[in-house]
């Protein structure tokens, strides 16, 4: 092979400096795109990627989720499989309002000032400022996504597909208009959902309050948080059960203030502890009495405006805010005697996600989607294997909630959306439509389109969202993308999405397209601070993965948030994690300057028999790239890493390297025989590149460019990392692989014999092996050329005496200890010469190395990993990741 030294990495791996320029190098390439067409025989990989809101900024979920594709992208393309990522952002509705209505209360401005159309306007170019700030921090993370692709939810293909989608499901029967009721926000003034809810544990007031009954004879006293809400109460209800009640039970109570008659009824959803066992109930505000009134036939009364203000059936309350109302109120019945007790009372409250203010459960008019049949087919896409979730015990949760699933509310009552393709005629009639310019007349009358009213209210967000998959490839047309990257073949996100996207995706993709939408869902957990506590900007714990990429890079990221995923769980961004991967990525760069720094300048052809250690080196990449490429077909993602940083780490840079510097340095070799040890070195890197290339794709890139001058023919004469082959795996070499190991065995237990004892780091000392065997002899003697100079020992003895000092190590190639005095390890160790004087620190190592030892030996048990769990193994592997760094730092 004809080298020519071209130039070395720079001394130091600068990620600002470099990040940028290598990721406009892979846009000018195209290679983020598929090809024009599908390679022939290849095998289709395609994500679409879930959309983040398009005003707010990156978080550290979004981080992994981006990072997590971008690992299984940048993997199946160097495959050569028909790989495509589809990009895109979410028009957010509630979000996009609650930032626009701040800006514009800030001018003096309100939704109400500017209008409808006068607002949208002011939307659009808010959006417009904002859209390409998502896909700048994704770039900043590495995304390769297709950017020619990048997609909206508000764009106008989604807003065809959103109006296809609706009309097909009103002409099926699944669509009808009627009351319900809903979770409102006050603030917002909209309907929101669940995932829109967030729920605390907050400490409130139980006020237990008198009824009179209605004939004079007596009281029932019922307990409620919300006093403000009886003057909507309709009943008093208790558990049938409960004796203390079962002779008022059909009689009446006199509701306070206004007078009302409540029946006393029965019913088995009452909880007898609560309280004084008395409830009262109040189906317009509470869901637990809306559904008891549905079974006892009673009314609902409303009692709070869209501002949670007291409404006309509030009598002499109306007008008043909800909480104005509740202090009115109890003064008045503690005034009056029948406000029996109030104390302190833990309880959960619901806040609106975006503007904190509480939550109300409201009667409202709302659009549903019978969503029982569509969820009867979800299931069985699941149940009958077409669709798999990782991990499996979550399709158990995915089962339970499409079994028992409520209608879907799928109205907002907000501008900034996909508006209701739905018109009102003056008759009372209804007209779906699907057309961009709405009906010409009334389906029903033939009343003209300019005698019809459009339904005020837009879509929740997630009925965009649940087009996704097949929306941005062009669906509800028949386009090239979707013949070609439909069904799409991984769905990653979070799951705590599973029920609110995922199942409504399903169900869409059934209804819409007749086939599952995805054939793997790939459910992350969520990312929490250190000590395992949910990140929260109220606890001021909240990362800003972008703030780590300024401080670490982007790879370095990248690594610390796949080594500890793992599907369904969660995991803890530590410190020691962060370290850990800085450190990885400096130590990937430092020993790629010592390789491409010591390519040999003569330009000689490499010669001779390989050494053991090139032959060692040679088999173990072997199985690295098997066993890597068969955890990231399985989607093991945490494992893939762990395999890779444990190869490059010790196996590549802490013995093929040393051992190789003993080759190249050795006196009496030849110059072919150096370039045939730097080829080893060289070539084994090129394949460690391709190999982290997924995981770390900035730094592999950089280096590579380096290498691919140094010397072309290892790079297959591929520009770009990004585009280079996956390396294939070579032979296994048993007797190299055993041979070396046990010499590596014996290096490391002289090394710590040394740390030990407390001699000098520079002092030779001779070494006493007691071997019990021809064979072991032979491996010391033909592995001598490295233990002396990497454990610095000279000579090696083979011991025949049985007394043997204090500190001996028991190694696979027999006992082993080093010639040196007790006088000389007391006088080391009170010295402190490379010896650690804190005793505690010292227990913690030997903790560390036994555990690192244990979770070696169990991953390195090829049954343990083909049958356990891949969660269980990936969880072991990102375990093992951070002893390893929590060891590296105290050494």
């Amino acid at each position: 092979m004809t080298t020519t030294r071209r130039r070395e990495p720079a001394p130091r791996y600068d990620a600002a400096a470099v990040e940028p320029a290598i990721y406009e190098r892979w846009l000018a390439s195209g290679a983020f795109a598929p090809a024009v067409s599908a390679p022939r025989g290849a095998r289709r990989f395609v994500i679409t990627m879930p959309p983040p809101n398009v005003t707010g900024a990156l978080h550290i979920g979004h981080a992994l989720t981006v990072i997590v594709e971008d690992v299984m992208i940048r993997y199946h393309r160097m495959r050569g499989d028909d790989t495509l990522w589809v990009p895109g952002v979410d028009h957010a509705s509630i979000g996009a309002q609650f930032v626009l209505d701040k800006i514009i209360a800030e001018e003096g401005e309100s939704r109400a000032t500017l209008g409808r159309e006068r607002y949208l306007e002011r939307m659009w170019q808010f959006m417009d400022s904002t859209r390409d700030v998502i896909g700048l921090q994704l770039r900043r993370l590495g995304a390769s996504a297709d950017w020619g692709r990048n997609r909206f939810t508000l764009d106008e293909q989604s807003a065809r597909a959103v109006r296809v989608a609706f009309k097909r499901l009103w002409d099926a029967g699944l669509v009808y208009r009627g009351e319900a009721l809903i979770t409102w926000c006050p603030r917002c003034r909209t309907t929101i959902s669940d995932l829109e809810t967030i729920h605390r544990d907050e400490t409130g007031t139980l006020w237990t309050i008198r009824y009179a009954l209605a004939d004079g004879d007596g009281s029932i006293s019922v307990a409620t948080t919300r006093p403000e809400t009886l003057l909507g109460d309709v009943a008093v209800a208790v558990h049938p059960e409960d004796h203390r009640y079962r002779a008022l039970v059909g009689r009446e109570a006199v509701l306070p203030f206004l007078g009302r008659r409540l029946p006393i009824i029965a019913d088995a959803a009452v909880q007898r502890e609560f309280g004084s066992g008395a409830v009262k109930i109040t189906p317009a505000h509470d869901p637990n009495d809306y559904a008891m009134a549905k079974r006892h036939e009673l009314a609902a009364i409303n009692v709070l405006d869209e501002e949670a203000r007291m409404n006309e059936n509030a009598g002499e309350f109306a007008g008043l805010d909800r909480y104005a109302a509740r202090q009115e109120i109890v003064e008045r019945l503690r005034a009056s005697g029948d406000l029996q007790a109030e104390q302190s009372h833990q309880m959960v409250v619901g806040r609106c996600e975006r503007c904190g203010t509480v939550v109300e459960p409201r009667l409202s008019v709302q659009w549903f989607i019978r969503v029982k049949p569509l969820a009867e087919r979800a299931l069985a896409s699941v149940t009958q294997g077409r669709t798999a979730i990782m991990p499996p015990h979550l399709a158990k949760v995915y089962a339970h909630w499409l079994e028992n699933i409520l209608d879907w509310a799928v109205g907002r009552q907000l501008w900034w959306g996909h508006r209701i393709p739905a018109w009102f005629c003056p008759d009372g009639h209804v007209t779906v439509s699907d057309a961009a310019e709405g009906p010409h007349a009334c389906a029903e009358c033939g009343r003209p389109a300019g005698e019809l009213n459009q339904e005020t209210d837009i879509f929740d967000t997630w009925f965009s969202s649940a087009l996704w998959p097949f929306s941005t490839l062009g669906w509800p047309d028949e386009t090239p993308d979707m013949a070609r990257f439909y069904p799409t073949t991984v769905m990653e996100t979070g799951y705590d999405i599973l029920f609110f996207w995922v199942a409504r995706m399903m169900m869409m993709g059934l209804f819409c397209t007749d086939v599952e939408p995805f054939r793997i869902v790939y459910l992350h957990g969520l990312v929490r601070a250190s000590g395992g506590v949910k990140m929260s900007k109220t606890k001021g714990n909240v990362v800003d993965p972008l703030d780590l990429v300024d401080e670490i890079g982007a790879d370095a990221l990248r690594f610390a948030l796949t080594i500890g995923t793992s599907p369904g769980h969660d995991q803890r961004l530590t410190q020691a994690k962060v370290d850990g991967a800085r450190n990885f990525a400096n130590k990937l760069w430092n020993v790629a300057r010592f390789v491409l720094g010591s390519q040999p300048d003569s330009g000689a052809t490499p010669s001779g028999d390989a050494s053991v250690a090139e032959r060692w080196i040679r088999s173990r990449l072997a199985e690295v790239v098997e066993r890597s490429t068969a955890q990231l077909e399985a989607l093991d993602l945490a494992g893939y890493a762990a395999t890779a940083h444990e190869f490059a780490w010790s196996d590549y840079a802490d013995w093929f390297v040393e051992m190789a510097k003993v080759e190249l340095r050795r006196e009496g070799a030849s110059q072919g025989e150096r370039a045939r040890v730097w080829a080893t070195l060289a070539g084994t890197l090129g394949d460690l590149l391709r190999l982290l290339h997924p995981l770390m794709p900035f730094i592999t890139e950089e280096i590579w460019s380096v290498l691919r001058d140094a010397a072309p023919s290892l790079t297959d004469g591929e520009e770009l990392l990004l585009t280079a082959p996956w390396p294939t795996p070579g032979p296994r070499d048993a007797s190299a692989e055993s041979e070396v190991s046990a010499l590596t065995a014996l290096i490391r237990d002289v090394r710590n014999l040394r740390s030990e004892s407390g001699v000098a780091a520079g002092t030779w000392l001779p070494l006493f092996v007691a071997v019990t065997g021809d064979a072991q002899r032979s491996a010391i003697e033909r592995g001598i050329g490295y233990l002396e100079p990497m454990a610095r020992v000279r000579p090696v003895q083979f011991a025949t005496s049985d007394q043997r000092p204090a500190l001996v190590a028991a190694t696979p190639l027999g006992a082993a200890w080093l010639g040196v005095e007790a006088a000389e390890v007391a006088a080391g160790v009170a010295a402190g010469v490379e010896h650690d004087s804190s005793e505690r620190r010292a227990r913690r190592v030997v903790e560390l190395r036994a555990a690192i030892d244990r979770l070696r030996t169990l991953l390195g048990n090829a049954s343990f990993v083909e049958r356990a769990p891949v969660t269980v193994v990936g969880k072991e592997r990102a375990r093992l990741a951070e002893l390893e760094a929590q060891l590296r730092q105290l050494r």
